[in-house]
């Protein structure tokens, strides 16, 4: 079987305000060489429960995406051994051609030896389809990692529904209710700055994300420099107020980087600590058990969280703060 798609994507021929007909605008059958559980690989590109542009319905994953050549709605369908992929909407041949890597075409696990902890060789017994994504978005990536910067997720996932559905638009095709596209970088640009304070994101965060965008094109030509890596960190990071973390969060969804350990989160280290060695640590203890598997951190990083593993409940808790109100 092959990794690539069966057929090529039929000529688009909707748009975004056209009529909502479901016959799609392209689509094809992906059958990958290797298992893949389709939903536990895409779930990194949702953020959180809710999100406007991520929606899963009777075991389909509906995405709205902001393609380079503008907006598409795209439905995967898992079967045995093949994913459905269709697509409405300008961008309906982009995303499609897309779906492969985004499904972790590109993803080779082979190299990576766990069979020496027993918690990671149970999880990745349990978990043969995991695979890390890759959907060659940049900016569509960073700017929530930008949203959930020094705040909890809650928060941040709140602000991002929130500035979706206000500057969004309408997912193309026979989407389900309520999906949306998100904006684009020239539309992130034009938000004001009460928008932003509406949604609780502070004036640093928006600025960084105002930063982000105005270099939109030159951050989206890091993707042909491969699967993330120390090149494409610097550039992410040329701009002020993306940081190691930012940087690592975006790689692992934009470029579906292996080795981008989210170094300075709030709750990563204790939980690889809790399931690694069975107790918390930090950010260098977790640099320290994360070392063996080096080229392969972040698909240790996915085994974890993907587990279902859940670190003890006790100590503190962040304080959810609500900006809008200052």
């Amino acid at each position: 079987m092959s990794d690539l798609p069966s057929a090529a994507p039929r000529p688009t021929t909707g748009d975004v305000d056209g009529p909502r007909d479901a016959t799609p605008d392209a689509e094809t059958t992906y059958r990958p060489s290797l298992p893949v559980d389709v939903l536990a690989t895409v779930r990194p590109l949702s953020r959180g429960a809710g999100d406007p542009s991520f929606r899963v319905v009777a075991g389909r994953v509906w995405r709205g995406v902001r393609t380079p050549r503008g907006a598409a709605t795209l439905c995967l369908t898992p079967g045995r051994a093949e994913v459905h992929a269709a697509a409405w909407g300008p961008g309906a041949e982009w995303v499609v051609a897309s779906v492969p890597e985004m499904l972790g075409a590109g993803d080779d696990w082979s190299g990576l030896d766990v069979s020496a902890n027993a918690f990671l060789a149970a999880a990745r017994h349990r978990s043969p389809g995991l695979r890390l994504t890759r959907n060659d978005l940049v900016v569509q990536m960073l700017v929530p990692a930008v949203l959930e910067q020094k705040v909890t997720s809650r928060e941040a996932w709140r602000a991002w529904r929130e500035l979706v559905r206000r500057h969004g638009g309408p997912a193309p095709g026979p989407a389900p209710e309520g999906l949306v596209v998100p904006p684009d970088a020239a539309t992130w640009r034009r938000v004001p700055s009460w928008e932003w304070h509406r949604a609780g994101v502070g004036p640093q965060r928006s600025a960084t994300v105002m930063r982000v965008c105005a270099v939109a094109d030159a951050l989206e030509r890091t993707l042909s420099l491969g699967r993330g890596g120390a090149e494409v960190e610097r550039r992410l990071r040329s701009v002020a107020g993306v940081g190691v973390w930012t940087a690592a969060e975006t790689m692992q969804r934009s470029h579906g980087d292996p080795d981008s350990p989210s170094v300075g989160d709030y709750h990563l280290p204790a939980l690889v600590g809790w399931a690694l060695v069975g107790q918390p640590v930090d950010d260098d203890g977790m640099l320290e058990l994360l070392e063996p598997w080096r080229g392969h951190r972040e698909r240790v990083m996915r085994l974890i969280t993907a587990s279902g593993f859940s670190k003890p409940k006790f100590g503190p808790r962040m304080t959810i703060q609500d900006h809008r109100s200052h």
